[in-house]
């Protein structure tokens, strides 16, 4: 039975079109999923249901009546309510306070009315803390919720603050639940939870939409899956009748080849070791925790754990970022056999090596720069005659970022603010590819015939949408905007790339080209921390991965031989140390 239809709804942010005459249907009591690549007008399409935004031209059908709904207030009057992927919580306030706040007296005792459950003997009740409580437990055990009333929003984990954004929305009365990336950040066993509660509220005649990238959840949770292609609508399918490569084929509008290659090579040596690691932040609370690991040349090694675990801390440790630490980061630079450069030695450095005996000539002999004039040492530098004898062994603990990319550790890091760290928004395209390799040039005249062939071929690979590379890249989508970060520092053959969340928001076709050119640096001897949300992926693309629960190490893995149900469970681990230095896990 229909439910919601919409008409022609076309939104345009300048010369932009997010939607362009969408038309489709809801069914009531059916979960459906939105389905489509970055940019494609998922999410644009549900803010106009959801009143965020308003639609440039269409019309907007409920139970067969036509209605304006110009804010979230007027899609909570039509039963309508959205739980975003970044919560919109008082964290000082707990989880009742946040559930009714904004709400007025008379509002309360009209959402009491309609929940029609009257927890006491009262016939009229008060609009009170308490009486929201009764109200909303009822509200819980109805759908299978474990909710905490009293519980501070700073002491609950993702999956619990959640869990609050679904109730706060509920207990307004809603019919039609959208849920945008509802499972980003969730374990397994979280997510399993979440699709419990979801079939338990179609069970009573709620409708739930979901915006998601992950196509096997689609596959489990859906009943049907509506698809949308470059800001139209390509069509509605049951999900009895799809497969993965069938909604991915639709979706991109081509064949699309959804395997991610993970090449089995032997490792190249120790790259960089860990020892006892800690990191307090900014109020002096142990972010990391002991940490220990080793980090192989041609591994990708990577990162599990529930947000906020230490994923952001052990990088910015790592990268020269984070200035509180303790223990021992050792990078084992892969030097054996390679002449020396000036990228980041100079002349003193260079001559303190020599006389430490760490370099050799062509010829085998020892190097002894005694008597050699600076002129005759650059150029013997420049023409590659002076060769190292073995790697390098240098203490990162106390150098400078600047200093630690010298060396060839590349931090490709994409938070929430993608132009937080490393991309200027006020620059272009090429500007932006620039910024890695002004200071190897020489004179006060930056030559931009590299950067541009670099912004070239980037855009090209990666499918960047842009009107040209002198386009701002604060002008670009977020997507885009990833695309050219991540692309970057691919590009720049580290001997360390540690990324985190780099195909977060990205289109299915783009994220694959980015696992496929991380197996590619991996061929070609990098180590490579990959900090990643989705489970499968991490099992897929990493050849060891490492669990971080509350700072502490929870437990290294073998990819090849583990579970995600077993990862889920090292993720809500408590660790803590026992008599002897060994790492307990405990529930």
């Amino acid at each position: 039975m229909e439910y919601i239809r919409l008409e022609n709804i076309t939104k345009v942010f300048g010369k932009v079109v997010a939607n362009s005459h969408v038309s489709m249907s809801i069914e009531q009591g059916e979960v459906l999923s939105i389905l489509g690549e970055n940019g494609s007008g998922k999410t644009t399409l549900l803010n106009v249901l959801d009143g965020i935004y308003q639609q440039d031209e269409g019309k907007i059908f409920i139970r067969g009546e036509e209605v304006k709904i110009h804010s979230p207030r007027d899609a909570y009057a039509h039963g309508i309510g959205m739980v975003h992927q970044h919560f919109k919580l008082v964290e000082a306030f707990n989880a009742i306070e946040n559930v009714v706040l904004g709400l007025s007296k008379k509002e309360l005792l009209a959402i009491y009315q309609n929940l029609g459950e009257i927890p006491s003997a009262r016939t009229f009740p008060r609009a009170s803390i308490k009486e929201s409580v009764a109200y909303v437990q009822a509200m819980c055990a109805r759908y299978g919720f474990s909710f905490d009333p009293y519980k501070g929003v700073h002491d609950m984990s993702v999956s619990e603050k959640q869990t609050l954004e679904i109730v706060k929305v509920l207990f307004r009365g809603v019919d039609t639940l959208i849920l945008d990336e509802p499972t980003a950040v969730l374990t397994p066993q979280e997510i399993v939870h979440l699709f419990d509660v979801i079939r338990n509220m179609k069970k009573h005649g709620k409708t739930v939409i979901i915006i998601t990238h992950k196509l096997n959840e689609v596959l489990e949770i859906s009943d049907r899956i509506a698809i949308l292609r470059k800001g139209e609508y390509v069509g509605t399918v049951k999900t009895s009748e799809a497969t993965e490569a069938s909604l991915a084929d639709a979706m991109v509008g081509e064949k699309v080849e959804l395997n991610i290659h993970r090449s089995t090579l032997p490792t190249t040596g120790d790259r960089l070791i860990v020892k006892n690691l800690s990191v307090l932040d900014g109020e002096g609370n142990k972010a990391l925790d002991d940490v220990t690991f080793t980090l192989h040349g041609s591994e990708i090694l990577g990162i599990a754990g529930i947000s906020g675990s230490g994923q952001k801390d052990l990088l910015n440790a790592l990268s020269g970022l984070a200035h509180h630490k303790s223990g021992e980061i050792t990078f084992i630079n892969p030097k054996k056999e390679k002449p020396v450069t000036f990228f980041h030695k100079d002349i003193k450095q260079i001559r303190e090596l020599a006389k430490e005996g760490k370099f050799h000539f062509k010829d085998g002999t020892k190097a002894d720069l005694t008597h050699i004039h600076n002129k005759k040492l650059i150029e013997m530098v420049n023409n590659e005659e002076i060769i190292f004898y073995e790697d390098e062994i240098i203490d990162l603990t106390t150098k400078k970022p600047i200093e630690i990319r010298d060396l060839g550790i590349k931090l490709s890091y994409v938070p929430e603010d993608r132009l937080g760290m490393g991309l200027v928004a006020d620059m272009d395209i090429i500007d932006n590819m620039l910024l890695r390799s002004f200071r190897k040039g020489r004179g006060r005249l930056l030559k931009k015939e590299k950067p541009k062939e670099l912004a070239q071929r980037v855009v090209e690979e990666l499918g960047v949408v842009t009107p040209s590379l002198n386009t701002e890249v604060g002008k670009l989508s977020g997507g885009n905007i990833q695309k050219i970060l991540v692309g970057r520092e691919i590009s720049s053959h580290p001997k360390i790339l540690m990324v985190a969340y780099p195909v977060r928001g990205l289109d299915i076709n783009s994220s694959y080209q980015i696992y496929n050119l991380l197996d590619e640096q991996k061929k070609n001897g990098t180590a490579i921390i990959y900090v990643g949300e989705d489970l499968d992926v991490l099992l897929a693309i990493s050849d060891r991965i490492l669990v971080l629960s509350g700072g502490k190490v929870a437990g290294i893995v073998d990819s090849r031989t583990t579970t995600k149900e077993e990862l889920g469970l090292l993720m809500t681990k408590t660790v803590r140390k026992e008599e002897g230095n060994e790492t307990q896990v405990q529930a």
